[in-house]
């Protein structure tokens, strides 16, 4: 019930229909706030009840101190809540689970019921199976639906049994591109109580990625799927007040540089500035400059920066992209008409006051890629063959002929910065040769390697380098037609040079929405990017987030007996190790553009400026600017090729699917009949002997560690993903379970059941858990038994359980970085680990372990495991936690570590529980069981 103590309630005509508003300004010192915290402040101001939503919290952020580090507390309502399968998947399951739980407390099962509109968009369950020829598409798209039948059945009964809840079957899209295009409203009208109102759009979603919507000017970020959850039965999300970097931005990006390059470099200066958990805004007379699909690709990126979001205001561009997109024109006048009597229309000349601030020039940025495993590690182009031969000591120390180059030796600034793409008139043929570094510097890439012949027959050397994954993928930059278009226009003069992909390169194209097919297709391009390999394998997210499928096997086979250390390059926004394949070590980001050279060099050894990419017909040299298109001719192409009505009717019935998707038998009922048999779909047991007044929470005692984990141990080490190996606890339970190999699918597609995700839990190919030394993967050892001996990390946890033993994760900086992955959260709670102590969180990962009533502890400020001594064969014990149940969060509880020989070592964790709603989450046992209890007692 709305209180409306400030007298904000007012109404806002647009084109003769009147909505219900909530004027900012009648909040004193709100003109001087940033944008994002002014969306913040109106939704404070519309669902302000007086209890969790007061006066005061109002005036606090009507005079927010922007220098204060972030101590209070709001509740957000997020207007809507936008899934993708993966993590969609579980948040149904146990929205399913909860009727029965509902059911079996004495409620009513229907109060299970998206309260706040939520949309899911099936697009991780693709795999690129088949690619390089003709109909790759539909043969990836008849497995995807005989692999995910089950849950497909499931997500259709979802649309049926919960009000309020749409899905986007699959070969539509991806989600975040979807979002922008279709699903995001801007300024969202909704009948509330009666009453047509009016408000900023705002989202949380289970993705990370979700703030590509930032660039719409929706403020919106990724949380937990149990979060998530929580938002769609009306629980707000408890946040603090953050602080807020300001980001100032001026010129425009040069000829030959793109919105991957842009977004590269301001991923490097945010990471290196650290933001994370702040709100980054941008401003200044450079946003004007920039297009929506471009601020879109930055809000993207902001996961791999650390922010929270990443946000532009609204302005023309925001009104021009959802003309573009098919908006109607009532929608259109609504967003312009609200910011601007708002104060939300962005204004070059205003500089709102920032808690931080930062500045970019886009005249500097200049061609760059990421890699070989970390999105934030960003290389010039032109330093990249350096980069990669440093990099290459790491993963494959003994190669030979690799040394670096020495730079300063040679001619690295023939091309000025200006000139990107070296394609400066001055430039005279000496400069297109390839450069020599001398006998000892110089690789022969002709002669060396293995000998690998395929099946056609084709016969090559594989060397280290190799790039055996060419993908443009991904929302980050297939949401983008400039990017796009450029890869098109250079798949085109690449063919008409007679130049192809390498035959050891696995090429795919997965655009995020069937628009960009239309565009490829009206413009011609469609024939050269199949003629290269890059014909489409789906629409989905698909290499970016490991959905690889198998290499070339012949290739595969040479990179595994030899050890190689071969490369990947994706126009994604992720490339950690293991992610993309487990056959690859290296993996690098760069644009669409650069992924089609990259797959016809064939080896990420190669200064592209300066060595040619291949040969022509008659035996000539090409190099990379004889192939790289003009900002003109993009821009030509877009102009002729991209229209509304393309957007209009794809969206028309974007809910509808295709033959296979209505073909679909649907089940029935609002209470879920579990099929004990599946494999995909299992009910879950979070609510096992729950009961309706939460147990109070003690001390822990006798804890041992599970794993003792390094710096920068991100959610894909911990949360199970990728492929399912036949020898692994999820493999041998598949097995038990009559699964046969070829249809054991990913992990990701498998998250309905827990049987199968708590046994891929902490089993990333490359997670180095230091208690279990010499061991690569989802490895531990087993106190419980005499030796510790070696095991996997389930079999040892389920030891620990039966012995009723509790378990603690010890790790270093950055712990649980990555996309927001309910899932490791769940397999960490459900391998008993009662808490985690690490040098510092991220996030979403620190909010999702509360809300699955795991405890998270930080190191004391300078202090780390190997700092105190730890070695992880200790036992553990933390005395503090019984002070919660008063109702206060003690600032540290004692922790006290006692080694084998009986050496006692104790220490003060801090406790990173930090708001009053994160501690209730944590004395019901999780978020779950408190939304339950709150819906069971209302």
């Amino acid at each position: 019930m709305s209180v409306n103590s400030f007298g904000a309630k007012a109404s806002l005509d647009v084109n003769g229909t009147s909505y219900e508003i909530f004027r900012l300004d009648a909040v004193p010192g709100q003109e001087k706030l940033p944008y994002s915290l002014k969306v913040l402040l109106e939704n404070l101001l519309r669902t302000e009840d007086g209890a969790n939503i007061t006066r005061e919290d109002i005036e606090f952020l009507g005079s927010w101190d922007p220098n204060a580090e972030p101590d209070h507390e709001i509740q957000f309502t997020p207007a809507r809540v936008i899934m993708q399968d993966f993590t969609g998947v579980p948040c149904v399951v146990d929205l399913a689970t909860m009727r029965e739980a509902v059911a079996d407390l004495g409620g009513d099962p229907s109060r299970i019921n998206p309260l706040s509109p939520a949309e899911l968009v099936i697009d991780h369950s693709v795999i690129a199976e088949v690619f390089g020829i003709q109909g790759a598409f539909e043969q990836n798209t008849d497995i995807e639906y005989e692999r995910n039948r089950e849950r497909y059945q499931f997500l259709r009964w979802g649309q049926t049994a919960f009000d309020d809840f749409k899905v986007v079957p699959p070969g539509t899209g991806i989600v975040h591109q979807v979002n922008i295009e279709h699903l995001a409203r801007v300024i969202f009208p909704r009948t509330v109580d009666g009453v047509l109102q009016a408000y900023p759009d705002t989202c949380v979603g289970t993705d990370s990625h979700t703030t590509m919507v930032n660039g719409l000017g929706v403020v919106g970020w990724g949380v937990g799927g149990i979060e998530a959850e929580a938002a769609m039965l009306g629980q707000p999300v408890s946040m603090l007040v953050p602080r807020v970097v300001g980001f100032k931005l001026s010129g425009e990006l040069q000829e030959g540089t793109t919105a991957t390059d842009l977004v590269l470099t301001i991923t490097e200066m945010l990471r290196q500035h650290k933001v994370v958990g702040k709100f980054v805004e941008f401003y200044g007379d450079g946003v004007s400059a920039v297009p929506v699909a471009n601020r879109a690709t930055i809000g993207n990126m902001s996961p791999e920066y650390g922010s929270t979001i990443a946000v532009f205001p609204i302005d023309d561009k925001t009104i021009d992209y959802m003309r573009l997109t098919g908006r109607d024109e009532q929608q259109l006048a609504l967003v312009e008409a609200y910011a601007k009597e708002q104060g939300l229309w962005h204004d070059p000349s205003r500089e709102p006051v920032y808690s931080e601030y930062l500045e970019l020039d886009l005249a500097t940025v200049v061609p760059s890629i990421a890699g070989p495993k970390r999105p934030q590690d960003r290389i010039l182009l032109d330093h990249s063959k350096n980069a990669f031969r440093e990099a290459l000591e790491v993963f494959a120390p003994d190669a030979n002929g690799f040394e670096k180059v020495d730079w300063d030796k040679t001619v690295a600034d023939t091309f000025p910065a200006s000139d990107p793409t070296g394609s400066n008139p001055t430039d005279t043929d000496d400069s297109q040769q390839p450069v020599h570094f001398g006998d000892d510097g110089e690789h022969d890439r002709e002669k060396a390697g293995v000998p690998v012949k395929l099946a056609a027959g084709e016969e090559f050397n594989l060397d280290h380098g190799a790039v055996t994954v060419a993908s443009i993928t991904s929302c980050t930059n297939t949401s983008n037609p400039s990017v796009m278009i450029g890869a098109g226009l250079v798949a085109k003069k690449a063919v008409e040079k007679g130049l192809n992909r390498k035959p050891w390169v696995k090429t795919s194209l997965a655009p995020g929405s069937q628009v960009v097919t239309d565009y490829y297709d009206k413009s011609g391009l469609t024939q050269y990017l199949d003629a290269i390999g890059f014909n489409l394998v789906g629409y989905g997210c698909v290499t970016c987030i490991g959905n690889t499928g198998p290499l070339i096997p012949e290739v595969s086979r040479a990179v595994n007996e030899h050890d190689l250390a071969v490369t990947a390059v994706l126009s994604g926004n992720r490339n950690f190790e293991g992610r993309i394949s487990p056959d690859v070590k290296m993996n690098y980001l760069a644009s669409p553009m650069l992924v089609i050279v990259y797959a016809l060099a064939g080896t990420m050894d190669i200064d592209l400026f300066k060595e040619p990419i291949g040969q022509d017909k008659d035996g000539n040299d090409v190099y990379m600017k004889d192939i790289w298109p003009s900002e003109a001719e993009i821009q030509e192409v877009i102009d002729s090729s991209i229209s509304a009505d393309m957007y209009t009717t794809r969206y028309a019935d974007v809910f509808k699917g295709d033959e296979r998707w209505a073909a679909l038998p649907t089940p029935e009922g609002d209470i879920f009949e579990w099929d004990e048999e599946s494999t995909y779909v299992r009910k879950p047991p979070y609510f096992e002997g729950m009961t309706r007044e939460p147990t109070p929470v003690g001390d822990i005692s006798g804890a041992r560690v599970l794993l003792k984990l390094g710096d920068s141990v991100t959610t894909d080490h911990i949360s199970p993903a990728g492929s399912i190996k036949a020898d692994s606890p999820a493999g041998k339970y598949l097995t038990e379970h009559g699964v046969e190999r070829k249809d054991f699918n990913s992990y990701g597609s498998r998250r309905g059941n827990h049987e199968v995700m708590i046994r891929g839990t902490f089993a990333n190919i490359r997670l180095r858990n230091q208690i279990a030394p010499g061991t690569e993967g989802g490895f531990t050892r087993d106190f419980t038994q005499a030796d510790a001996p070696v095991t996997t990390v389930y079999d040892a946890a389920m030891n620990y359980i039966e012995q009723g033993v509790p378990l603690v994760v010890l790790a270093g900086k950055e712990y649980g970085s990555g996309s927001s992955r309910d899932w490791a959260a769940k397999g960490t709670a459900l391998l008993g680990v009662k808490f985690v102590i690490a040098e510092s969180y991220e996030r979403i990962h620190r909010s999702n372990l509360i809300g699955m009533g795991v405890l998270p502890l930080q190191f004391p400020e300078g202090q780390s495991a190997d700092s105190l001594g730890l070695t992880g064969e200790e036992t553990f014990s933390v005395e503090g936690v019984t002070e919660l149940n008063e109702g206060r969060t003690p600032k540290t509880m004692k922790v006290t570590a006692t080694s084998p020989e009986g050496k006692e070592t104790a220490f003060d964790a801090t406790v990173r529980i930090d708001t009053p709603g994160e501690r209730a989450y944590y004395l019901n046992g999780g978020i779950m069981q408190y939304v339950l209890r709150s819906l069971v007692d209302a």
